[in-house]
């Protein structure tokens, strides 16, 4: 069983990184989620301020929150500041993370709120970290209920806007022409990167977010060029990422999170050379 809790939280991560990794590929952000990984720290310090506790609702709210920020300020110094949006990711979240980093060393330097809480995450916990109801009775994992109504929320969003977020992907100029506000998508669409983020990396860590936002939507878009196909096809990569990195790491009793992360480069090598074969 506690096999099972593992790779479907794995697979609820993946298929929630891939949907939005599709996208964030196409419009050229895949380091966007690299950003708002490191810079929900200061957010997640004030709130453990407020609450007092890492155990609160004010520690998602507070990584929303600068999530979101993060998002803002890329796209402000981006259009505004008429940076590149490499350049604007590298400024925006290397700064917040510092600020972080100051923050937790001489305000929250007793409190477990370093890299190993936000970073590296452990998936291995999901089994026992448990979620109770007021009689005391188990409901469930907290990673799997909280990250399969993340995935429930995004699958709705992409299906239900999904014209939407197809002709502000591949043509923002004929949305802006047909009344589509651009910058609204973007947003939304950067939101849920970050709610994505931000309820991933307790039980997970946010690098093996950043990993598979990028990895099983890179390697479906060496196949294909149809948005609905790469969408199946990267989340299929990534539930076979999170399977076969689990049992790999399994077989050498080493990290789950690196296993995962190793696979979905597999996966991306062997869409390259098949692809490099053909041509």
């Amino acid at each position: 069983m506690d096999a099972f809790l593992i790779i479907l939280t794995g697979s609820l991560v993946a298929v929630s990184c891939a949907i939005l990794g599709s996208f964030l590929i196409l419009r050229k952000m895949s380091m966007v989620g690299d950003a708002i990984s490191h810079s929900v720290l200061p957010g997640i310090v004030i709130a453990f301020f407020i609450a007092g506790s890492m155990q609160s609702i004010w520690m998602l709210i507070g990584a929303g929150i600068l999530g979101v920020l993060t998002t803002f300020l890329i796209e402000f110094f981006h259009q505004k500041g008429r940076l590149q949006t490499d350049a604007s990711i590298g400024v925006t979240f290397t700064w917040l993370f510092a600020l972080g980093v100051i923050l937790v060393t001489y305000y929250a330097g007793n409190a477990h709120i370093d890299q190993d809480c936000i970073l590296h995450g452990e998936i291995a916990y999901v089994p026992i970290d448990l979620i109770y109801n007021s009689d005391g009775d188990v409901i469930g994992p907290k990673a799997v209920i909280i990250l399969s109504f993340v995935l429930a929320v995004i699958v709705a969003f992409v299906i239900l806007f999904y014209k939407e977020l197809f002709i502000t992907t591949f043509d923002p100029s004929f949305a802006q022409a047909i009344g589509i506000s651009t910058s609204k998508w973007h947003y939304l669409l950067m939101g849920l990167v970050s709610l994505t983020t931000v309820a991933s990396f307790e039980s997970v860590g946010a690098i093996l977010v950043v990993a598979l936002l990028i990895a099983p939507a890179a390697s479906a878009y060496l196949i294909t060029t149809k948005l609905k196909l790469m969408l199946v096809l990267s989340s299929l990569f990534g539930i076979l990422s999170s399977f076969l990195g689990y049992w790999l790491s399994y077989l050498l009793d080493g990290s789950i999170a690196g296993a995962i992360v190793t696979i979905s480069g597999a996966i991306f090598a062997i869409c390259y050379a098949t692809v490099r074969l053909k041509k």
